[in-house]
């Protein structure tokens, strides 16, 4: 079992900057791909981004790429995004997810998530 718990999100200005946290208990956190989704009012969850283990390999949606930054400590069993140049478009809740597929951007695939933050840019 794994329980995942995000943090950081908030009311940030188009341009400004968030990280988010994701921290998870269990000792399973180091063999699992972890992945952030995002979903706004009135619309289907979307992949943002993944982190493989063993290696950390990541993968992006083309519409954050450049801009957020996914992580790992799999010391402090805990994932980050780290958003920047941030637009109104980015406002949504954040979900925080792990799998043990190692790679997956499809949200059916991901067996634990956390119960999101919300991040909201103003224009």
């Amino acid at each position: 079992q794994v329980q995942l718990v995000e943090s950081g999100g908030g009311l940030v200005q188009a341009g400004g900057s968030l990280r988010l946290s994701c921290a998870a208990s269990g000792r399973t956190f180091s063999t699992r791909t972890m992945g952030w989704f995002r979903q706004a009012p009135g619309k289907e969850r979307d992949f943002v981004a993944t982190i493989t283990w063993a290696g950390g390999a990541t993968y992006y949606a083309d519409s954050v790429k450049g801009r957020f930054t996914i992580s790992r400590d799999d010391a402090k069993n805990t994932v980050y995004l780290q958003m920047n140049s941030l637009k109104p478009e980015d406002t949504a809740v954040y979900y925080c997810a792990a799998t043990s597929v190692y790679y997956s951007d499809y949200d059916r695939d991901y067996e634990y998530w956390g119960q999101g933050t919300q991040v909201t840019v103003s224009s």
